[in-house]
């Protein structure tokens, strides 16, 4: 399956990162991608007040990626934000097109190095798989990627791939956690990761600010823990054609699910 991860720097207009959306599907089309995956945070950057860019699912801006991804027949995964009954926002993944309407709310909220994002944003509960093309692919948002759980769930739920927005936080040794995660999770998994970071704003003539706006560094990890293929820290574009047959027998070989003796991971994690 080609699959396409559109790494960008958001702006704090909904309108202005909609072009980028458009221009990234463009481009994956014309490589013929079938999934183009877009960062956490597209819809608007980390850094501003959520509640007045937040839009349900059927609203302006989540109708127009929606559109985008039908006339280009392809499916679009994109992170944007959704009102909560409580007053605070979901951070939530959109993914639409080529047969898939579904929605994943993040479930680990990033309350870590000084950031509370549970302050504004309420936590999901619900593990999401999609049907692509045949094929079973997970969904999973940036600071998930610390949690084995929800991707040994992910896989038990019979995921070949898991598809990673992020926004990492910048600082001292994170763009190495962020490989080194990313390649932990798809080999505890049994799964291919594709990670997509927000690329590092400084690359885009953006202020990085305190909040995490991302470093970059886009990859895909295979089912055995190997880096498929990365960017660097600015803009870009990369698509990759993953073997989604050498998940099982990988998952087989390291025992990830058939070994685990902790009934909350490996396809029994509750969440909520």
């Amino acid at each position: 399956m080609q699959i396409a991860l559109a790494q960008l720097a958001a702006t704090t207009d909904p309108d202005v990162n909609l072009g980028l959306v458009r221009d990234g599907v463009r481009r994956a089309v014309e490589a013929r991608a079938r999934v183009v995956v877009f960062p956490e945070a597209t819809m608007c950057r980390f850094g501003v007040p959520l509640g007045p860019v937040a839009q349900p699912l059927d609203g302006p801006w989540a109708s127009a990626v929606r559109e985008l991804a039908a006339d280009a027949g392809i499916t679009v995964v994109a992170g944007m934000f959704t009102p909560d009954p409580d007053g605070r926002v979901r951070n939530t993944l959109l993914a639409t097109g080529g047969g898939v309407e579904a929605s994943y709310d993040k479930i680990h909220l990033y309350d870590a190095f000084g950031f509370a994002e549970s302050a504004t944003v309420a936590a999901g509960a619900t593990p999401v798989t999609i049907e692509v093309d045949g094929r079973t692919v997970g969904l999973a948002t940036c600071y998930d990627v610390r949690f084995p759980a929800l991707f040994q769930r992910l896989a038990g739920d019979g995921a070949d791939a898991v598809l990673l927005p992020a926004s990492w936080g910048a600082g001292e040794g994170k763009v190495e956690q962020w490989e080194l995660l990313v390649r932990a999770r798809a080999l505890d998994s049994g799964t291919f990761v594709l990670a997509c970071d927000q690329a590092d704003p400084e690359t885009a003539g953006l202020s990085r600010g305190k909040a995490p706006t991302g470093v970059g560094h886009s990859l895909v990890a295979d089912p055995m823990g190997r880096v498929v293929d990365r960017l660097g820290a600015e803009p870009g574009l990369l698509v990759v054609d993953v073997d989604l047959d050498r998940a099982v027998p990988a998952r087989t070989a390291t025992g990830a699910l058939a070994n685990v003796r902790d009934p909350r991971q490996a396809g029994k994690a509750t969440f909520g």
